[in-house]
């Protein structure tokens, strides 16, 4: 059990596999105790979006609450904090264990539109929070191979399947540039791998840039972004960091956004520390 300052409250955690989380937390003797759960806002717009959960007596000093399926939980970050009494001050809540293993497989499972996914995480200052996406139809991103020369992912649909020329487009942040390439499809229209050559998008970048990678699965259809969000890993860009590949004078690699969308970045050596 993780170790926890008693002078703050704390809970439980624990996700099925169809998204409900359960919370369970030690409290002391409260009359009607509620969980709220807050979107994030951007820095300097106002709070908009909140859920309440009612804590519910589960023996001894134990309350309990269910988030369902229902409602959908908005794109972004949520906020966990613990409620005394309705109206009353928010406190945040410190994370107790969290179970998370009904995720860990979630890439390997057909999700239906709209694919909606929830990772209980603990930020930066300690406290419980939910990191929520949202995405009519989902590209997972598998397998990333890199070579000298190239990149090649697998990937899999979620939310639809392909039908009639199918494209993969990576576009160069911030312009109109845009690299098009064709998909091998395998047989069940939703597991899908391309491969691109490293010397066109440096050339192309110039001395730096980034470039985003999608999927458009027919067409006509809109563009899919590309990422990882089907298992317990809320913030992937500090945990899977693959090695720049050199490219003439410029450094290639791909890299997971803070969004766990996939992108491939486009840098110039740094002098000052030899690479």
């Amino acid at each position: 059990m993780n170790a926890i300052n008693s002078s703050e409250p704390w809970t439980d955690c624990t996700v099925a596999a169809d998204g409900r989380i359960t919370f369970v937390a030690r409290l002391p003797p409260a009359a009607r105790p509620q969980l709220l759960l807050r979107l994030r806002p951007k820095k300097g717009q106002p709070e908009t979006t909140c859920h309440l959960l009612d804590l519910e007596p589960a023996g001894d000093d134990r309350r309990s609450a269910v988030l369902h399926t229902r409602p959908v939980l908005t794109e972004g970050r949520w906020d966990v904090f613990l409620l005394q009494e309705p109206g009353g001050e928010r406190h945040k809540l410190r994370p107790g264990p969290r179970d998370l293993r009904a995720l860990v497989d979630g890439h390997a499972r057909d999700w239906s539109s709209p694919v909606a996914v929830r990772v209980p995480y603990v930020t930066k200052d300690g406290h419980l929070a939910i990191r929520a996406w949202l995405r009519t139809v989902h590209a997972e991103a598998d397998r990333v191979r890199t070579t000298a020369q190239s990149m090649t992912v697998t990937a899999r649909l979620h939310g639809t399947s392909f039908s009639d020329r199918p494209v993969v487009r990576l576009r160069l942040r911030g312009t109109s540039t845009v690299r098009d390439l064709d998909p091998q499809v395998e047989n069940d229209r939703r597991t899908f791998s391309f491969t691109t050559g490293w010397a066109e998008l440096a050339d192309q970048a110039g001395d730096s840039g980034v470039w985003d990678l999608f999927v458009r699965p027919a067409a006509g259809a809109p563009l899919t972004r590309i990422g990882r969000l089907l298992d317990d890993v809320a913030d992937r860009k500090e945990i899977f960091v693959y090695p720049p590949v050199p490219v003439g004078t410029a450094l290639v690699r791909p890299y997971y956004t803070v969004d766990n969308d996939l992108s491939l970045e486009v840098t110039q050596p740094d002098p000052a520390r030899g690479t």
